[in-house]
């Protein structure tokens, strides 16, 4: 893990509330991994708390971390409006990422919303030596316009939207199920929505198929300072920021345990 003040070399808007935030990086780019996510430090000393943003891409050539981030409150406002030429705190990587050092497997990758901003480097990791089925869904054309950002040249794409505003009307869940009545998958990595993550990794232990959960979603403080994010395993409970974000989704009992007071960490 490392912390560092690196130069802002692109932050633009993509649409609806999103921006992508290019960064160079000195160490960090070196051990990061798809589905490990980074806390990036708002300018505001007002705003004590890190954001947790999760690894969208790393250019290792350029030693370049790419992060997709939604603004939905102060801290992400602030983000936005941060000019190239700044340098942003950031620390990380953090946490358990996807299993990439597979070959000659057929992966389904899914991604819902804002679940989708990892799949950029997993599916790159993946897609050389493996089949790669890339899956991504969400409520309106808007919610998906970060794939116009993804690298999905040799892979096979489906895209689902809510009200049918782009790609099929449905969702993800349809889709994977009429994937497995042609194809035999030997993995699917997926991160999205708690109700999506459960439903997809439901329809995985029917079929037997290994299947890895990113629940980046519940993340709060980001650094074990509350239980917000805490499942219940058959390892006992687990906090989603440590012990996460991935997980194999044979050992979830349960995403939103009732042993869970919460957070309050001021997120």
């Amino acid at each position: 893990m490392f912390l560092e003040n690196n130069e802002i070399i692109e932050n633009k808007y993509v649409g609806d509330r999103y921006y992508l935030m290019k960064v160079k990086s000195d160490k960090s780019w070196e051990k990061s991994k798809a589905g490990q996510f980074f806390m990036l430090k708002n300018k505001n000393e007002m705003l004590i708390l890190r954001r947790p943003i999760s690894l969208h891409n790393v250019d290792r050539e350029n030693q370049i971390l790419e992060f997709y981030y939604e603004v939905k409150g102060k801290g992400t406002v602030e983000f936005s409006n941060m000019k190239v030429g700044e340098t942003i705190n950031i620390q990380g990587p953090l946490g358990n990422g996807f299993t990439t050092d597979v070959e000659n497997k057929t992966v389904v990758v899914i991604g819902g919303g804002m679940g989708i901003a990892p799949t950029k480097l997993l599916i790159n990791e993946l897609k050389e030596k493996n089949k790669v089925i890339f899956i991504g869904g969400g409520r309106d054309k808007g919610a998906v316009k970060i794939l116009e950002n993804l690298d999905l040249d040799g892979v096979k794409v489906i895209v689902t939207t809510d009200d049918g505003s782009e790609g099929i009307k449905g969702n993800v869940v349809t889709a994977l199920k009429e994937v497995l009545q042609n194809e035999k998958i030997d993995l699917i990595q997926t991160c999205g929505p708690q109700g999506m993550m459960e439903a997809i990794g439901k329809v995985a232990l029917e079929n037997n198929i290994a299947c890895e959960l990113s629940l980046e979603e519940r993340m709060a403080c980001g650094v074990k300072a509350c239980v917000g994010c805490s499942i219940k395993t058959l390892d006992g409970m687990k906090r989603v920021c440590h012990d996460g974000p991935v997980f194999d989704g044979k050992i979830i009992v349960d995403m939103n345990p009732s042993e869970n007071i919460g957070c309050s960490c001021g997120k």
